[in-house]
């Protein structure tokens, strides 16, 4: 899963999520805003269509 350097996908947590599901995680080159436009758009149309979209009661629910 390729993402830009953003805390959370630095996580110890994220990390091993992917690696529990099978992904291997890879991040964009530092100052270098077109490594990672392709992966930032599907970022944005993921958050827009599945997270913005729903009021979740807990933080457990919004993990889930």
């Amino acid at each position: 899963m390729h993402s830009d350097r953003g805390s959370q996908y630095c996580s110890h947590e994220y990390r091993n999520i992917l690696e529990q599901y099978g992904f291997q995680g890879s991040m964009s080159k530092r100052g270098d805003c077109y490594d990672n436009a392709p992966i930032e758009s599907f970022w944005g149309i993921l958050k827009n269509e599945l997270v913005h979209h729903y009021n979740y009661q807990t933080r457990e629910e919004a993990k889930a």
